[in-house]
């Protein structure tokens, strides 16, 4: 049986600690369960709350190297179970599609699963890491004193949206950005608005869609990678198969059952909780199943709606969440960041009526938004998703 040892991972440059761990872990020594530094591991669900040596007992000798926890967007975080072999496939990919091999740039915690395939990624090119100093939280200069020290044939970094706006709107950091080959952009959807800045100031912005229980990202600009494959069912709920899957949940076989499967073919698949479709030999992701919105018996997808607001002047962040509504059954709600004006205060804030006037005509009547929130910044959990639950629950206070 293969044994599970917690992992405290360190931000930042004390992270290069847990390299011989993770090599031993990729050897099949043991398995890992990465977690911060500084805080518990995960609590582990049903008969394998032991952790250490003792757990061992509860994983399958299947060859897991990592068990890292999902962001539990849909409620109680559960346990991934990823093989070595999984991991590899991931990296052998993403450098196959990238161009090649080359040093990666860590700028997010290690723990989740962005942040540690950073890590493998570098051991599986025999290349260094880079890391971004986090210990005041993550920002422009910390980026550029670490981009600047970084070196090598080729250069890869990850970031999430949030990351990538922060680092467009300092230009010293968007000038040591593009001197990336490739940044991978994923852990949250990118408005299109975003991309196009980025891709005009000359940075390499590749997107990414995938999860902890396919080693992270997998599709990468709406083509998946040589080793995955993509579907949709009846309903236009996303399945992923290939490679990087993990094997199941640790301790719940009940939703491993629920969310994995094999087809007639032998073709493992990943049930996700997502919407999309293929247009021009690309996938795109609509949103989640439980996040549409229902007014008025029409559904509306919050993604839609927070594309169109990110494409408006003045708008660099949005978030769009149904709230109840006894007309309505559920109202259309944004809550939205606006861009600092560098010449005086924060932009005039547009007034729910104004901005329903220049969405008129991008959006349907009905996915119009009824309620607007302007907010300094959005609520976000793990590793840098915009927080739904937190947003709704502003609307419920009220303003």
């Amino acid at each position: 049986m293969t044994s599970l040892r917690p992992l405290a991972i360190a931000a930042g440059r004390a992270a290069v600690a847990v390299l011989p761990t993770l090599r031993q872990a990729l050897d099949g020594e043991f398995a890992v369960l990465p977690y911060a530094a500084g805080g518990h591991p995960p609590p582990l669900p049903g008969a394998a709350r032991r952790v250490g040596a003792a757990a061992g007992e509860h994983l399958p000798d299947d060859g897991t190297a990592l068990v890292v926890g999902t962001s539990g967007s849909t409620g109680t975080p559960k346990l991934a179970m990823l093989p070595g072999t999984a991991l590899a496939a991931s990296a052998t990919a993403t450098h196959e599609r990238l161009g090649g091999p080359g040093g990666w740039l860590l700028a997010m915690p290690p723990h989740h699963i962005a942040g540690v395939q950073v890590l493998l990624r570098c051991l599986a090119a025999g290349t260094e890491p880079g890391f971004v100093d986090l210990s005041e939280g993550f920002t422009a200069a910390a980026f550029v004193e670490a981009a600047a020290g970084f070196g090598g044939p080729r250069q890869y970094t990850s970031l999430v949206p949030t990351q990538l706006l922060r680092l467009l709107e300092d230009a010293g950091a968007a000038t040591a950005l593009a001197g990336f080959d490739a940044v991978l952009v994923g852990g949250a959807a990118s408005p299109p608005a975003l991309l196009a800045r980025a891709r005009a100031a000359g940075i390499r912005a590749v997107t990414t869609y995938g999860m902890s229980e396919t080693c992270g990202g997998c599709v990468y600009d709406g083509v998946p990678l040589s080793c995955t494959e993509v579907r949709v069912d009846d309903d236009g709920r996303i399945h992923l198969g290939g490679a990087t899957l993990a094997t199941g949940y640790l301790g719940r076989p009940d939703l491993t059952a629920e969310a994995f499967g094999t087809g007639p073919d032998g073709q493992r698949w990943f049930r996700t909780d997502d919407l999309g479709h293929r247009d021009g030999g690309r996938w795109h992701v609509d949103g989640r199943l439980d996040d549409l919105i229902v007014t008025g018996g029409l559904k509306v997808a919050p993604r839609l709606v927070e594309d169109a607001l990110t494409a408006l002047p003045g708008v660099i962040e949005a978030v769009v969440v149904g709230t109840p509504d006894d007309q309505w059954g559920q109202a259309v709600s944004a809550a939205v960041v606006l861009r600092e004006d560098p010449a005086g205060p924060v932009r005039t804030a547009p007034t729910l009526d104004e901005l329903r006037e220049l969405l008129r005509g991008i959006l349907p009547t009905h996915a119009l938004p009824r309620r607007l929130l302007v907010l300094a910044a959005l609520p976000l959990r793990g590793p840098g998703k915009p927080d739904r639950a937190a947003v709704a629950a502003r609307f419920a206070d009220g303003p």
